[in-house]
């Protein structure tokens, strides 16, 4: 844990163990989440992080009927889900 300063702009620095740490590099995503910060590194190439994610080999349309098929599981997964909200 670390306490920080911001400086006179607002701007925060992480130091260098905690950058290390959580392989940060030049951009970070950060989420407003209510009474704190999440700091959320996001990759110099996203495009590196999908690698070897996709099998080109297959055909556009099975593609994208895997995609559908996820897509509808997932819609019928949410249909069954009850969400209550405590608004206090």
């Amino acid at each position: 844990m670390s306490i920080l300063e911001l400086d006179s702009k607002g701007r925060l620095t992480i130091p260098k163990k905690l950058r290390e740490a959580l392989n940060i590099k030049r951009r970070v995503l950060v989420i407003n989440a209510g009474d704190h910060l999440k700091v959320v590194p996001l990759p110099s190439d996203p495009f590196e992080v999908l690698e070897g994610a996709l099998d080109l080999k297959k055909p556009f349309k099975e593609l994208r009927r895997q995609a559908e098929l996820s897509a509808e599981r997932e819609a019928k997964g949410k249909q069954r889900c009850i969400v209550i909200f405590n608004l206090l």
